[in-house]
C-alpha cells in the first residue's frame, strides 16, 4: 500500500516525493547519530562527546550564616545519671538552655508554632510552646567565641534512671541555643537552634549522640540540619572506643526506635578526591542521597549517584570555582614556603 502511494506521489509530484524521502533520511540519520537525545545507541558520535543529554538540576542555594555550634564532649562517658558535657561555639553572645525529659509531641508542636504562630527566639518562647512539658531545666550564658565546656545533669532528687521503653514519649535531652542580644536577632536569619540529644540510660545504653538539629529562621521556617556523606576509605578506626559488636547493637536499637540515620562513611584527610576521576577535588552534593563524591568536571556526566546508584534529582556545589582556586593557590604557597602565611 505504501509502495503504491509513493509511486502515485512520484507520478503527480516528483519534487514533493524527493522532499519527503530527504526528510525521512534526515530523521533516520538524526536518530542513529543521537542528535535528538532520545537514548538511542550512539555509534558514530565522538567518544569525547558522551556527556549526558539530560542535565541534573542545579539546586538554587542561599548562603546563610549560622551563629550556633554545639558538640558533645566525651560522649562515651555521658549518661542520664552521670550527666553530659556540651561544648557550645557561637559567633555571638548566646543562651544555652537544656531541657531534660522533654515531651516529643510537644516539641514538634512547638516547631509548628514557630512557623504559624510566633517565633521561638528566646527560651521563654519555647517553654510557652511546650506548656512546661519537660522534667528539668538548666541554663547557661555563652560568651562570643567561648568554647568552655558546660556540664548538664539531672538533680539527684529527680531519681530518674531511664525514660521508658521505645517508642518513648520524652526525649532525654533538648539543647536550645538562642541569641542573647535582641539586636543580633535582627542581623541573623537563623535565630535559634534546637538539638535533640540521646543520652544513655538504664534501658538503652546507646552511645551519646545528637539525633536531630533544627535551625529556626526569623522568617518563620525551620530546617533539619543533615550530615553529608563523604567518599572515603574505611581503613580508619572509629574515634569512639566501642567494639564492632556494640556499634551494631546500638544501630539495631536505634532502628527499632526510629531514630537511626545513615551514618557517614569514615574518611581520611587525603580522601577528598573525586571517586570517578581520582584527580579533581570533591565539590558537589547529590540529592536526595546527600553523597558528596564528584568534582566539577564529572558532575555533568552522571544522572545516578556513583556511590549508591540512586537517581539524582538535584545537586549543589560546596563552594564556587573562585573559592576553589583561592584554596588551591593558598595550599601551594604553604607547601612551597612552610611556616609562612600569605
Amino acid at each position: 500500500m505504501a509502495a503504491v502511494f509513493l509511486v502515485t506521489l512520484y507520478e503527480y509530484s516528483p519534487l514533493f516525493y524527493i522532499t519527503v524521502v530527504f526528510v525521512c533520511f534526515l530523521v533516520t540519520s538524526g536518530l542513529v547519530l543521537g542528535w535528538f537525545g532520545l537514548g538511542v545507541p550512539v555509534i558514530l558520535r565522538n567518544s569525547e562527546g558522551t556527556e549526558s543529554s539530560t542535565r541534573v538540576l542545579k539546586k538554587r542555594m542561599r548562603q546563610v550564616k549560622n551563629p550556633f555550634g554545639l558538640e558533645i564532649s566525651h560522649p562515651d562517658t555521658a549518661s542520664v545519671t552521670r550527666g553530659i558535657t556540651l561544648i557550645p561555639d557561637c559567633l555571638e553572645d548566646c543562651v544555652l538552655t537544656c531541657y531534660w525529659g522533654c515531651n516529643v509531641q510537644k516539641l514538634h508542636e512547638a516547631l509548628q508554632k514557630h512557623v504559624y504562630c510566633f517565633r521561638i527566639n528566646t527560651p521563654q518562647a519555647l517553654e510557652d510552646a511546650l506548656y512546661d512539658e519537660y522534667l528539668y531545666r538548666q541554663q547557661y550564658f555563652i560568651k562570643k567565641n567561648d568554647k568552655e565546656e558546660k556540664y548538664c545533669q539531672l538533680p539527684e532528687d529527680a531519681q530518674v534512671v531511664d525514660f521508658g521503653p521505645v517508642p518513648r514519649l520524652c526525649y532525654p535531652l533538648i539543647a536550645l541555643l538562642t541569641l542573647a542580644d535582641e539586636e543580633d536577632r535582627e542581623i541573623y536569619d537563623i535565630i535559634s537552634m534546637v538539638s535533640v540529644i540521646h543520652v544513655p540510660d538504664e534501658s538503652y545504653r546507646l552511645s551519646c549522640r545528637i539525633l536531630y538539629q533544627y535551625l529556626l529562621l526569623a522568617q518563620g521556617q525551620y530546617h533539619d540540619l543533615k550530615q553529608l556523606f563523604m567518599s572515603a576509605n574505611s581503613t580508619t578506626p572509629p574515634s569512639c572506643g566501642t567494639s564492632p559488636d556494640e556499634r551494631s547493637t546500638d544501630r539495631s536499637l536505634l532502628e527499632k526506635a526510629g531514630l537511626a540515620e545513615d551514618e557517614p562513611e569514615l574518611h581520611e584527610e587525603n580522601s577528598k578526591d573525586c571517586v570517578v576521576c581520582q584527580n579533581g577535588t570533591v565539590n558537589w552534593v547529590l540529592l536526595p542521597c546527600r553523597h558528596t563524591c564528584l568534582c566539577d568536571g564529572c558532575i555533568k556526566y552522571f544522572q545516578q549517584c556513583p556511590m549508591c546508584r540512586q537517581f539524582v534529582q538535584e545537586s549543589f556545589p560546596l563552594c564556587s570555582k573562585k573559592e576553589q582556586d583561592e584554596d588551591e593557590s593558598t595550599q601551594i604557597l604553604q607547601d612551597v614556603h612552610p611556616g609562612r602565611v600569605f
